[in-house]
């Protein structure tokens, strides 16, 4: 399994449901469905999507407290979903280190985010990763 194009699947069908304003696991099947993935990266992605949807308000809150002077409104719709799958995994998982979280998230937005959300994206979640281990 690539837990690199696991994350980017989690990252897509967060953007696919903010977009249509759908966070349904209808949704997600329909994602699932339409795109192509090792059984091992299906699986990872639906085991881990319906965590990160029960948990979206407290993921959210995390977020929101490290956005001085930007609302989360105000957030490109990809940038919202890479930091989504990050505070999850900091939040919630243990087995995965955060710098290698972090890490990731950078990594991804160099992908699919505009020229400055590297920076920002490491930004958020440096405040983030500080305000965990105060």
């Amino acid at each position: 399994m690539s837990r690199k194009k696991s994350r980017i699947g989690q990252m897509q069908v967060l953007f696919q449901m903010d977009v249509n304003d759908d966070f349904s696991l209808d949704s997600l099947n329909r994602f699932l469905g339409n795109f192509k993935f090792t059984d091992s990266e299906m699986e990872y992605i639906a085991q881990t999507i319906p965590v990160i949807l029960e948990n979206l308000e407290t993921i959210d809150n995390t977020i929101i407290k490290s956005l001085y002077s930007w609302s989360f409104n105000r957030l490109a719709n990809v940038d919202r979903s890479i930091l989504r799958v990050s505070v999850y995994e900091l939040l919630y998982r243990d087995d995965i280190p955060s710098e290698v979280s972090i890490n990731e998230a950078v990594e991804i937005s160099k992908e699919f985010g505009s020229k400055e959300s590297p920076k920002f994206i490491n930004g958020i979640l440096g405040s983030i990763y500080r305000n965990l281990h105060k």
